[in-house]
């Protein structure tokens, strides 16, 4: 039996902690498999040397970026992915964004014999927040991690 989990931040919640929030970086990829370490060696870069916090930080990049090329309208031709890398008053906070899907939304899977399906569980389990939104133009996945970026 697959459990299925989504947590969320609330709008208020989500605002509170953007509030002084700096852009390191973004970049914007083609929807494309091998475009997956792309986005980690991006990540990599802009984060520098925060040792497991970047490493953390570009495992989860890389999981939602998978994500969004294998979920999302983002594989079609022409799809895109776009990554923000923030410091945020109290850590990190990495946004990816696809094209969206008709069939499908954000959700963690706990069956753990599944051989795909634990990108979100990753998220969730080592993000100290995550949560996902929804609008007309496709589906951002964010996630935060306690850390300083060394200005």
């Amino acid at each position: 039996m697959a459990l299925s989990v989504m947590r969320r931040s609330g709008a208020t919640g989500d605002h509170s902690t953007m509030a002084g929030a700096a852009v390191l970086g973004s970049m914007t990829i083609p929807g494309r498999s091998e475009q997956v370490r792309t986005a980690r060696a991006f990540v990599a870069r802009v984060l520098g040397e925060l040792g497991e916090t970047t490493d953390t930080a570009v495992l989860l990049a890389s999981e939602l970026v998978t994500n969004a090329v294998t979920h999302s309208d983002s594989r079609q031709a022409g799809g895109t992915v776009t990554l923000v890398v923030l410091e945020t008053g109290d850590g990190i906070r990495v946004e990816v964004s696809d094209n969206g899907s008709q069939v499908s939304a954000p959700m963690v899977k706990c069956e753990v014999f599944s051989a795909d399906g634990h990108g979100l569980f990753l998220v969730e389990s080592m993000a100290r927040q995550w949560g996902y939104r929804r609008d007309g133009t496709g589906t951002t996945v964010w996630f935060q991690l306690s850390a300083r970026h060394p200005r």
